[in-house]
């Protein structure tokens, strides 16, 4: 299965480079990854290299429709948490 990129993408140029199989193209609203060339980074990295350098979290999905840079995989806040811990820096 392939990954696949959602419109809250805001095309920041950050994955394109970095995919070993050279899936990603720029497109319109945001950019895409042909599931054809796709291999998940399988054989080349532990991590998927779009999703590990990815600015918005939610936005790459696995071919189940399941985030691959879920909310909370860049500030490590458990989306859960996100409300009182936002208070609490507020409040700082």
């Amino acid at each position: 299965m392939a990954y696949r990129i959602i419109e809250s993408c805001v095309n920041c140029w950050g994955c394109e480079p970095l995919c070993p199989s050279n899936a990603i193209q720029a497109a319109r609203p945001h950019f895409v990854i042909d599931g054809g060339a796709c291999t998940e980074c399988d054989g080349d990295y532990a991590d998927p290299q779009c999703a590990s350098i990815c600015p918005v979290e939610g936005a790459i999905l696995d071919g189940l429709g399941v985030p691959v840079n879920p909310p909370g995989s860049l500030t490590g806040i458990p989306p859960e948490h996100l409300v009182q811990t936002m208070a609490e820096i507020r409040a700082r």
